[in-house]
């Protein structure tokens, strides 16, 4: 006698201001849907694509270069500008939430952009939700003698085996992991210099020794460990500093377990979305499963996703295009989050910590500018105050994304 298994219902978000994403969801599709049919249980996959034209002046068309055959294996869900402003208008007469409110779910941005997928996930009744970023693959690059061994990833596999029982799990990263460029350490620049600037930028991913160790030891990248794929355990990620660390990508949430999925935030034009959604997991079962992804941080080697797998990974010079740029986009994305951070870890200490950070940007500053010719660098100071002036704005914001999100969920689990 047949006996009809429910199919588990897995959602792959893409948020994506980039037409790399295209290419991710083309290249590894055969490869998702290989994985899906080793798991115990039958599964349907819908990818989440919700793309921001302004993110990169990207014209609309170029994110929607996905290949016919992929949707005949999968389902594909776009979501437009068009979906969002009609999502909005319902929650704002569903609940009586103002514009504010409503846009805390839903809209456009790392962390705005992350609950407007969860939120369509939800309504597709899909049980489990990866967030995979558009410029990381599947693959481990680990360290040999001569040259780099790759070793492809279950990457979707890894997840569900383990996500039934947890209601958060994340895997590991390697390769170029933030978009800091190498530095010929006393040479380019003073280490004590450097160290300054860091400290001041630094989160909870990056923060100075292991920056220093990585530039000294393998000139900017970060290499996957083999015992760690081959026999690496799973582990529970237990409270530390404030947080339950986890990264935006490869990171898998157990929808089915909605009363333990907090919403994401960062203050506005921050990065940061992870750190708070982190910061919010103290009552959730969160674990690390063994599997990696390979961030092509300064999209230098898509060449991967044709499985043409350099023998050696390059130092990211400074002076390469886009590359300076990148990475005071990326500092300013993340000074912008560092006060809300501080705040919520220690008020007493706030201030003391700020005045720190300012001091640091002073001394170093200069020095950045002179090293990447940009003056834009000079704006980190005049952001640091501007986001500290803010803390406490942002802080209520934090508390108050969560509240509505905390409506807007019980209101779907009923459904």
């Amino acid at each position: 006698m047949k006996t009809n298994i429910k199919k588990i219902e897995l959602g792959i978000g893409f948020v994506t201001g980039r037409k790399n994403a295209c290419r991710v969801i083309n290249k590894y599709y055969k490869n998702i849907l290989e994985q899906t049919k080793r798991y115990k249980k039958p599964v349907n996959i819908t990818f989440f694509i919700l793309y921001d034209e302004e993110y990169q002046n990207t014209p609309k068309e170029d994110f929607y270069k996905i290949l016919p055959e992929v949707y005949k294996e999968i389902h594909v869900k776009y979501i437009t500008p068009e979906n969002i402003q009609e999502d909005i208008k319902i929650l704002k007469g569903r609940y009586d939430f103002s514009n504010k409110q409503a846009n805390y779910i839903l809209g456009h941005g790392h962390a705005k952009g992350r609950n407007t997928i969860m939120y369509n996930a939800i309504k597709r009744n899909i049980d489990y939700l990866l967030f995979w970023d558009d410029d990381e693959y599947p693959v481990a690059c680990v360290r040999e003698e001569d040259e780099i061994k790759w070793i492809k990833q279950d990457n979707i596999l890894k997840h569900l085996e383990n996500i039934e029982k947890t209601d958060v799990s994340v895997g590991f990263h390697c390769g170029y992991i933030s978009p800091i460029p190498y530095l010929e350490l006393n040479e380019e620049i003073d280490e004590s210099i450097f160290k300054k600037y860091i400290q001041a930028i630094s989160n909870e991913i990056i923060e100075w020794d292991n920056i220093k160790k990585i530039m000294i030891d393998n000139n900017g990248v970060t290499y996957a460990s083999e015992e760690i794929i081959n026999n690496g355990k799973i582990k529970e990620i237990q409270m530390t500093n404030g947080g339950k660390w986890v990264a935006g990508s490869t990171l898998c949430i157990n929808l089915r377990h909605l009363d333990k999925i907090p919403a994401f935030y960062n203050p506005p034009e921050a990065r940061g979305e992870d750190t708070f959604f982190s910061m919010s997991l103290q009552d959730s079962k969160v674990i690390k499963v063994p599997v990696y992804h390979f961030h092509d941080g300064f999209l230098k080697y898509t060449s991967i996703m044709e499985e043409k797998y350099p023998k050696k990974l390059r130092r990211i010079q400074r002076k390469e295009e886009m590359v300076g740029s990148r990475f005071l986009k990326a500092s300013l994305g993340w000074l912008k989050y560092k006060p809300l951070l501080l705040y919520i870890k220690d008020k007493k200490a706030y201030k003391q910590e700020i005045n720190n950070i300012r001091q640091n940007l002073q001394e170093s500053v200069p020095t950045m500018i002179k090293l990447c010719n940009d003056n834009g660098f000079y704006q980190l100071l005049d952001v640091l105050d501007e986001y500290d002036k803010n803390v406490q704005k942002h802080y209520k914001e934090f508390i108050e994304a969560n509240e509505v999100w905390n409506k807007v969920k019980q209101n779907l689990k009923q459904k």
